[in-house]
């Protein structure tokens, strides 16, 4: 197949798989948020959140792969308002990771509370705007106007990111998952609680710092 018929440029592909293992490798938000999950709760509820975190990633790569997100540039105030409203959410979640005790770890999640971690996985990121910004800010560098229409070329490499961002998530969740048979047994009841509210009171600065422009 010649190289033109190609919807973005193959010789792109490579780097750019590089570039958003390299960008998703680095610590943030989702890492640590996904982290505490696996840890608390095990690796089915960790799976749980990282479905939620892509479809929250996706609906972000849709938004700036249509120009919606060209909005921010437009009115500066409404990305402040999500980056705090996203702040304000793992405060909550802190605080509901205190209070409530089944937040303690639970061998097999119910599917309520495996729909939970979906859904605080996805509003974690549609509250996180840092995430369209990569969107608009990475795709362009790896677009080439001489191979599929820009917004396939958009469609297809936010595409290729979100599989790079699922494997090294779940590797994340695996890890971390592993890791709670030898940090679980030391720590029990509110001692768990009181690790998950703190690590989520972090992850909530981490994000505060990491979207602040």
């Amino acid at each position: 197949m010649a190289h033109s018929a190609w919807p973005v440029d193959p010789a792109v592909i490579g780097p750019f798989l590089i570039a958003v293992a390299l960008i998703e490798l680095t610590p943030g938000p989702n890492m640590g948020w996904l982290a505490l999950v696996a840890l608390a709760r095990g690796r089915l509820a960790g799976f749980a959140a990282v479905a939620g975190v892509t479809v929250g990633l996706a609906v972000w790569m849709l938004a700036a792969a249509y120009g919606l997100t060209e909005i921010f540039a437009i009115w500066p105030p409404l990305y402040q308002g999500l980056r705090w409203a996203g702040v304000l959410f793992l405060l909550w979640l802190a605080w509901e990771a205190w209070r409530e005790p089944a937040a303690d770890a639970e061998p097999t999640p119910d599917v309520r509370s495996l729909r939970g971690l979906f859904l605080r996985g996805m509003m974690g990121n549609l509250l996180n705007p840092k995430a369209a910004v990569f969107y608009v800010a990475l795709l362009p560098t790896f677009m080439r106007p001489d191979h599929g229409a820009p917004l396939t070329q958009a469609l297809t490499l936010g595409g290729l990111h979100l599989a790079v961002a699922v494997m090294v998530h779940s590797l994340i969740v695996m890890g971390a998952a592993r890791a709670a048979g030898a940090v679980l047994p030391r720590v029990k009841g509110p001692g768990i609680r009181a690790v998950m509210a703190a690590g989520l009171v972090v992850v909530a600065v981490w994000l505060a710092w990491e979207t602040r422009t």
